[in-house]
C-alpha cells in the first residue's frame, strides 16, 4: 500500500513537499524506524556526496534529505550557483538508494524543517563541528543525536566547478 501512495505523490516516489512528508514519517515512526535527517545544496553531485549519504543510511532506517532551494543556494554560494536547478538536484538525490525522501526548503537554514521532521539522528559533515550544527540543540532536547560524517578529501562541488572552469579557459 505504501509504495502505491508514494508513486502517486511523485514519479520517483521520494520527493515530497514538507507537509506531505510528515505523514510518511509518521507511518515510519509507527513501525519503529529510526529517522535520519541531513540537508545541503547537493549542487554538482560527486563521490563525497555519495559517501556522505551512505554514512547517513548507516545511522538509521529512513534517510530524509532537506534540499536547499535554488534561491537559498544563491544566497549561500553566490549568484552563479546553483549549477543544477532544484528539481534536477532533487531527482538525482531521489535516484540514490541511500535516500528515502527528499524535500526542498527555501529558508536560510533548515531549522524549521528539522523542527517539523523531528529526526532521531541529525547528520552533517565533520566540517560543521566548529561552525555549529544547525538544529543540534533542538534534536538533543528530545533525546535525538547528532552524527558528524567524515569528509572525502579533495571532493567538493566548488572544487569540481573550478576544475571544469579551468578546463574551459585552457581550450
Amino acid at each position: 500500500m505504501r509504495s502505491c501512495y508514494r508513486e502517486y505523490r511523485d514519479a520517483s516516489g521520494k520527493i515530497y513537499a514538507a507537509d506531505s512528508l510528515l505523514g510518511e514519517l509518521e507511518r515510519d515512526r509507527k513501525q519503529n524506524k529510526t529517522i535520519v535527517f541531513t540537508n545541503g545544496c547537493f549542487d554538482v553531485l560527486h563521490r563525497g556526496h555519495v559517501e556522505y549519504l551512505q554514512f547517513c543510511r548507516r545511522q538509521g532506517d529512513v534517510v530524509v534529505v532537506g534540499l536547499n532551494s535554488d534561491r537559498s543556494v544563491k544566497t549561500i554560494k553566490g549568484p552563479d550557483r546553483p549549477i543544477n536547478g532544484q528539481q534536477d538536484r532533487a531527482a538525482i538525490l531521489a535516484a540514490l538508494e541511500a535516500v528515502d525522501y527528499v524535500t526542498i526548503f527555501d529558508e536560510p537554514t533548515p531549522l524549521n524543517l528539522i523542527m517539523k521532521v523531528r529526526p532521531d539522528v541529525l547528520v552533517k559533515g565533520e566540517d560543521w563541528a566548529q561552525k555549529g550544527v544547525v538544529g543540534r540543540e533542538f534534536v538533543e532536547s528530545y533525546g535525538g543525536t547528532v552524527a558528524l560524517a567524515p569528509l572525502v578529501s579533495g571532493r567538493s562541488s566548488t572544487s569540481t566547478i573550478e576544475k571544469i572552469q579551468s578546463l574551459e579557459v585552457e581550450s
